[in-house]
């Protein structure tokens, strides 16, 4: 125990050549469009070639950093200009260099006193959030992801309206009323198992032909729960559908949630970026109206994963709840009667249970700053500082020409889409998902025959096949509800180019020729 139990040197001199291989293979060739987008093994075989096994004994140095380039090798490349598969893509060298903070420092800001930097920067970024979505006040916390701060939603709504939940769970409550669109995310549904509320009381709202809720549905739907004895408590209006992009109309809906006392959460996951942007900001109005919203950035800014922002806009403040008071009971009570309760705001009343480890109310400091006890989590990624970063380095502005640009790409890529034989678009986008079928000539003339949509279907699988096969670019497909397969396009990585669109078409229709 006399000297450290690491080779300091060694581990600076391993660390070194990982940064020159990061920088050349992951982030140069990452964004290369003359490399492959991925170099595709089947399973058994990539098993083989990275040797997965776990031994007694290490490796050395060599081996090592051979390992590192193998796992850059044969992973995708989701920085790659052809890469558009997910509702996320592309690499910003000034967020990268963020995430090389974050697991730098290795801390959890739950406490002030171990993340002073990195509590302050969330604390900002989250006021600059709230403040884009419309409110001059409100919470909020960063989320392992936009299910997460859904579900945290749902939670927190409960909460308000019966406060008892937190300690005597669903037993005493009526049969809750959960409502979202056909085209919300799954994670409601998973949010109401996980709570305890049940899949049974989520109840989805019909949407027109573009995805959108209908309003006069929705009020069908809580008037129908109502007369079935169920309480209405939760409307989750979507602000960027995954499949299909769309909007939900806000302030529509917002009226419905005002006159039946509902909470209104908006999930933004998706579209919310569009707040940035003069031009686009439209598309969510109403949004202030909400009691809460998912925002994720690390999709269309192009942060990097993860990065989800809960924003709450309650910023009401009481005692804490009082089965968890933020002391260690154990304590001498004359010092506990000497130190003043904080008051809370409702996403620590929701969440709190005041752990003495960590919440310790005698503090040197101000122990409003130890937000830990906001969130579900104990350990948290500090995701809030690769968009620090970001922002710094771009502005505000910088971040809503990134999102136009994504937007201007979508329509030149509509344009030509239009224009070219054996392209045929599901719907006119509303954002930049962009749906369409490639029909190959074998198909072409025959809508009328009863077997072409079952052969059409089969048309997008095949070429996703040869594409990644290939490795010259990936795109993600589905079907959805009477639509057999079809692509679903999204652009976000401001490295896209003309060419890299023009590729794209060229691809698809290169190899469904002959299908």
């Amino acid at each position: 125990l006399d000297d450290p139990g690491l080779d300091i040197t060694a581990g600076e001199e391993f660390l070194q050549k990982v940064f020159q291989i990061l920088l050349e293979e992951g982030v140069r060739k990452s964004m290369d469009v003359t490399q492959k987008v991925c170099d595709w093994k089947e399973p058994q075989e990539l098993r083989e070639l990275l040797d997965l096994e776990l031994r007694c004994d290490g490796e050395g140095q060599e081996r090592l950093l051979q390992r590192c380039r193998d796992v850059l090798r044969f992973s995708v490349r989701t920085g790659h200009p052809r890469f558009f598969n997910q509702l996320f893509s592309g690499l910003d060298h000034h967020a990268l260099a963020g995430r090389f903070l974050t697991e730098t420092l290795n801390t959890s800001p739950y406490t002030y006193e171990v993340a002073p930097v990195l509590v302050l920067m969330e604390e900002q970024v989250l006021a600059k959030l709230r403040e884009l979505v419309g409110w001059s006040s409100g919470d909020g916390i960063f989320a392992p992801g936009g299910s997460i701060s859904n579900m945290l939603a749902m939670n927190v709504a409960r909460f308000r309206r019966f406060p008892e939940s937190r300690s005597r769970g669903n037993w005493d409550l009526p049969r809750l009323g959960l409502f979202a669109s056909q085209e919300s995310h799954y994670s409601i549904l998973k949010g109401a198992a996980l709570l305890g509320i049940g899949t049974d009381n989520v109840h989805l709202v019909r949407t027109d032909k573009r995805g959108k809720m209908i309003p006069e549905e929705l009020e069908k739907e809580i008037q129908r729960v109502k007369a079935e004895g169920s309480e209405p408590l939760f409307v989750c209006a979507t602000s960027g559908t995954t499949v299909l992009g769309a909007f939900d109309p806000l302030d529509a809906i917002a009226d419905i949630c005002a006159r039946h006392g509902l909470w209104l959460h908006v999930d933004a996951a998706w579209g919310g970026s569009a707040l940035l942007s003069p031009q686009l900001r439209h598309l969510l109005a109403g949004i202030h109206r909400s009691d809460s919203v998912t925002w994720n950035p690390h999709k269309l800014l192009m942060v990097g994963l993860q990065c989800s922002a809960f924003l709450l806009h309650d910023s009401s403040v009481g005692a804490p709840h009082p089965e968890f008071p933020p002391w260690d009971a154990s304590r001498a009570p004359s010092l506990i009667l000497s130190i003043p309760c904080p008051s809370q705001g409702l996403l620590q009343r929701c969440h709190g249970v005041g752990a003495s480890y960590l919440f310790q109310r005698d503090k040197f400091y101000d122990v409003s700053l130890d937000t830990g006890d906001k969130s579900l989590q104990c350990g948290r990624r500090a995701d809030g500082l690769k968009l620090w970063i970001l922002w710094k380095a771009v502005g505000t502005q910088g971040l809503g020409r990134r999102v136009e640009r994504a937007f201007d790409a979508t329509r030149y890529l509509l344009e030509q889409v239009k224009r070219r034989e054996g392209f045929q678009l599901v719907m006119e986008p509303e954002f930049i998902n962009l749906c369409f079928w490639f029909i190959p000539p074998s198909l072409r003339g025959q809508e009328s025959s009863l077997e072409f949509w079952d052969k059409l279907g089969k048309v997008a699988p095949a070429i996703k096949e040869k594409m990644i096969r290939r490795g010259s670019m990936m795109v993600g497909y589905q079907p959805h509800g009477s639509h057999v397969n079809f692509f679903r396009q999204i652009i976000t990585n401001p490295a896209v180019t003309r060419q890299d669109l023009d590729f794209f078409l060229d691809e698809i229709q290169e190899l469904g020729w002959d299908l």
